[in-house]
């Protein structure tokens, strides 16, 4: 399954990104053998429209999931939309995604 991560950096122990919006790169992970691939978010140097720009970036990957520290409210529609769930996630990106794996989070109501 792949699931979509904030971050600044492009690698898999760069810290989850407080903001899915405004965050540099998006990582997609492929949970079942780790490997990944890092795009760059549209929407962080945006003047408005920033959480849909990445909500869009992550639809198109393929992601059924993203994890970030904060959302606004228009990518959590755009998520709910598209049938994507999104999480609340902190610290590196390699064990953010484990836990979401192991049901260690929780989806953001």
């Amino acid at each position: 399954m792949k699931i979509a991560v904030a971050c600044a950096d492009d690698n898999l122990e760069a810290a989850v990104d407080a903001r899915l919006g405004r965050c540099a790169n998006i990582v997609v992970v492929e949970t079942d053998t780790m490997e990944f691939e890092v795009r760059r978010n549209p929407g962080a140097l945006a003047g408005t429209g920033a959480g849909v720009a990445a909500a869009q970036l992550v639809a198109d990957a393929g992601a059924v999931a993203v994890i970030a520290g904060n959302y606004g409210p228009n990518s959590l529609s755009a998520f709910a939309a598209g049938g994507i769930k999104a999480y609340i996630g902190a610290g590196k990106i390699r064990e953010a995604v484990q836990a979401l794996v192991d049901g260690k989070l929780e989806p953001v109501q």
